[in-house]
């Protein structure tokens, strides 16, 4: 079953279309009518929509949500084996866990050079340490395997 059934749908649908442009295209060649050079592009486009439509609904995977886990950004990704994710000023501490566990869970394998097929995922604050000055706070850490997806939280 595809992942996104609207798009598949889609797909089927413009994959359609594209096939009766086509023929209509032959019959305008062999008609010799004046758009049948316009109808070679507008069978191409249809085509190729109809082409992208499926290979996106094979492809799409839903992002994955974990109960009590907020959304946050990724500030820095080394594409190996670190991942950092900044939270916010004002989360509690009962969703570190949940939160960090949700970026590693979300993370692509794929293209990771060098990581040994293990990620690290951190989240951190920054406090401030002085005037003028701040640091970095590791509030959660999570290891993903890539070959596994497997998530272990690390205290």
């Amino acid at each position: 079953m595809a992942a996104d059934p609207i798009s598949f749908l889609a797909g089927q649908w413009l994959g359609a279309a594209s096939g009766l442009l086509a023929l209509l295209t032959v019959f305008a060649f062999l008609a010799r009518w004046g758009v049948r050079f316009r109808l070679v592009g507008v069978t191409s486009f249809t085509a190729l929509v109809a082409l992208s439509c499926l290979a996106f609904s094979v492809s799409y995977v839903p992002r994955v949500t974990v109960p009590g886990a907020v959304s946050v950004p990724v500030v820095f990704d080394n594409g190996g084996d670190l991942v950092v994710a900044a939270a916010p000023a004002d989360l509690p501490e009962a969703a570190f866990r949940p939160t960090v566990e949700q970026v590693a869970r979300n993370l692509r394998g794929n293209g990771r050079s060098g990581s040994g097929g293990e990620v690290r995922v951190r989240l951190r604050r920054v406090v401030p340490a002085g005037p003028g000055l701040s640091r970095p706070v590791v509030l959660a850490e999570a290891r993903r395997e890539l070959a596994s997806a497997d998530v272990t939280l690390t205290p």
